[in-house]
C-alpha cells in the first residue's frame, strides 16, 4: 500500500493532537491527545488520555475516547470521510475502535516503537507492539494510514514523564 500523501494541514492537526496530549500531561494522566476532523477540515471531536487507574479506566486512551464520542454524533458515512489524528500511534485496541466506527483515515505522530524507547518496560503503559496497519489490514474495510511524523515533536511530551511515575 501507498503512503498517502500528507499536508500542511495534516502536520498542524497533528500539533494540535500533541497539544492535547500535553494537556493530558498537566491534568496527571498519560500523555497523549487525539481529534477528528471531517472532509471540511473542521475538528468535530477531541479528546485527551484518562487511562491512569485507579480513577481513570485503563480503556480510555484519546484515540478510543473520540471514537466513541464521535460514533455517537455522527452517521457512518459521515465518519467514513473522517481523519483521526493522534500524537501516537493507535494502540490494537484504539486500531479497532476506530475501525468499527468507520473513521477513514489515520495520521499519527510517534510510532509504538518511539513510544516504547521513553516507557520502556513501564508498568503503566505495557506494550503491545502490534501496529495500526496490521490491525487495519485484517478488517473488510480500507483505513488510510499516515505517520510516524513529526516523532520528535511528538516525543517532547513524553520526556522525563514515565521515569518519574
Amino acid at each position: 500500500m501507498q503512503e498517502p500523501s500528507v499536508t500542511d494541514q495534516d502536520l498542524a492537526f497533528l500539533r494540535r493532537s500533541i497539544e492535547l496530549a500535553q494537556d493530558a500531561r498537566a491534568h496527571g494522566a498519560h500523555p497523549f491527545g487525539a481529534l477528528i476532523v471531517n472532509e471540511h477540515g473542521e475538528v468535530i471531536v477531541t479528546a485527551r488520555n484518562n487511562a491512569v487507574r485507579p480513577s481513570g479506566d485503563p480503556t480510555q486512551h484519546a484515540e478510543r475516547l473520540a471514537c466513541s464520542k464521535a460514533g455517537k454524533l455522527f452517521s457512518e458515512e459521515t465518519l467514513a470521510k473522517c481523519t483521526l489524528y493522534t500524537s501516537t500511534e493507535p494502540c490494537a485496541m484504539c486500531a479497532g475502535a476506530i475501525y468499527w466506527t468507520g473513521i477513514g483515515r489515520v495520521v499519527y505522530a510517534l510510532s509504538e516503537k518511539g513510544l516504547f524507547e521513553f516507557t520502556g518496560n513501564d508498568a503503566e503503559n505495557p506494550t503491545l507492539d502490534l501496529p495500526c496497519r496490521q490491525v487495519f489490514a485484517r478488517g473488510q474495510r480500507p483505513v488510510d494510514v499516515a505517520g510516524p511524523l513529526i516523532e520528535e515533536e511528538a516525543g517532547r511530551v513524553h520526556e522525563g514523564f514515565w521515569k518519574k511515575r
